[in-house]
């Protein structure tokens, strides 16, 4: 774990077989604390959901036709397009 100043709380319950299998993988893994291996788990895991959730994968033919698409003049986009991007702009993206 890093040294960054714990200052802020996380409270969840569970059940008891959760939290069992949670302490004997905590103490298996060398983790001074649960709350150690919990934050390992977190720092582990949430960066790659987050990559999956803001990533998109294209071959390179998908790529090619979609900056074809783009750089066709003669289209226009849809409503549904257009309400999209209003969104993302709307949320700073």
């Amino acid at each position: 774990m890093g040294t960054a100043t714990r200052t802020e709380r996380l409270d969840m319950r569970v059940d008891s077989d959760t939290k069992q299998l949670a302490e004997r993988a905590s103490a298996a893994a060398g983790y001074a604390s649960l709350t150690d291996f919990v934050t390992h788990l977190i720092r582990e895991n949430a960066p790659e959901i987050l990559k999956q959730q803001t990533t998109i994968d294209l071959t390179n033919q998908q790529f090619d036709d979609f900056m074809a698409a783009c750089m066709d003049e003669t289209a226009t986009p849809s409503p549904r397009i257009l309400e999209a991007a209003k969104r993302l702009d709307e949320e700073g993206f």
